[in-house]
């Protein structure tokens, strides 16, 4: 079971925001549409039927351009007759017959749709407004109820899925939101689903494109990471001071201990020094050698 780093459970908070979905009892379910015993259409439908018919016998085969209809793979047509949903509710893909006058279709896109959510202003848990930017990506899993039980399937998701998310983040602090875009994106994705649902869309992906931040607040943000990285940098050069001192400090605990070791050294440092195509070459002399010859140098004067 998934958690937020608030503690909050996200089936608690999913089952909490879309109750206004499950609320629509009302809606036209496609079971209703297409498998209840319909009472039986009067006596003037049965005599438009024949109308239409006899209109087919007495225009054909001219009447084919307007009773013969395609409908790609990727497309579906919703057909009622006199107002009335046909039997299987849907003709194509492929090519089928309509009848004049009297049956009406409305052709329904089955690929999968895509939107960008206008910039939404949005109030944190934490009173930090926001502008939050996303892109839903849906089809529309059922064309007849797609059709019945809303006039505008689109527009409608586009309505409910800025209302959720600023729903949904607003539960949200700011960190949440910088910190957990794919859980928020999960969340929003879930929600949104149910509330389509009853209308006949799918919803198959939400995105979080762009959270902008006041620019009062982003300096201040900028300011306190820099801070940051440079109370970082003097911690990293003291640590190296450190280390060099207690290496320095090795190494001369190392030559003190063999008095060849610093002639060692030397001669180490000429090499490197001719290495380099150097004339000039620092002699080392010992003080105390200094010491002597000034001494005797006092002694005859």
């Amino acid at each position: 079971m998934a958690h937020t780093s608030s503690g909050i459970n996200l089936e608690d908070a999913i089952e909490k925001i879309p109750m206004r979905a499950r609320s629509q009892s009302w809606l036209i379910r496609t079971r209703h549409l297409l498998h209840e015993e319909r009472e039986p259409p009067p006596l003037i439908s049965h005599m438009m039927l024949i109308f239409s018919f006899l209109l087919i016998l007495l225009s054909f085969p001219w009447c084919l351009f307007f009773c013969v209809k395609v409908v790609k793979e990727y497309q579906r047509a919703v057909i009622f007759r006199l107002g009335r949903l046909i039997k299987g509710g849907t003709k194509g893909p492929g090519l089928f017959f309509v009848l004049p006058c009297i049956d009406t279709m409305k052709i329904v896109d089955l690929r999968v749709l895509s939107f960008d959510v206008p910039p939404q202003e949005i109030l944190s848990r934490d009173s930090v407004t926001v502008s939050v930017e996303a892109v839903i990506y849906f089809r529309v899993s059922n064309p007849v109820i797609s059709v019945t039980n809303v006039n505008d399937a689109q527009f409608s998701t586009r309505l409910l899925a800025q209302t959720t998310l600023r729903n949904v983040l607003g539960t949200k602090t700011l960190s949440e939101m910088l910190s957990e875009r794919d859980a928020i994106a999960s969340i929003s994705e879930k929600v949104l689903d149910e509330g389509t649902d009853p209308w006949g869309v799918k919803v198959e992906r939400v995105e979080i494109k762009d959270i902008r931040l006041p620019h009062q607040l982003m300096r201040s943000m900028a300011a306190e990471a820099e801070a940051v990285r440079r109370a970082r940098a003097a911690i990293i050069a003291a640590q190296g001071e450190k280390d060099a001192s207690e290496s320095l400090q090795t190494a001369a605990d190392t030559i003190a201990q063999n008095k060849m070791t610093i002639q060692l050294r030397y001669l180490q440092t000429l090499t490197k020094i001719s290495a380099q195509r150097n004339n000039t070459i620092v002699m080392p002399y010992p003080i105390e050698v200094a010491k002597h010859y000034m001494k005797k140098f006092h002694q005859k004067s």
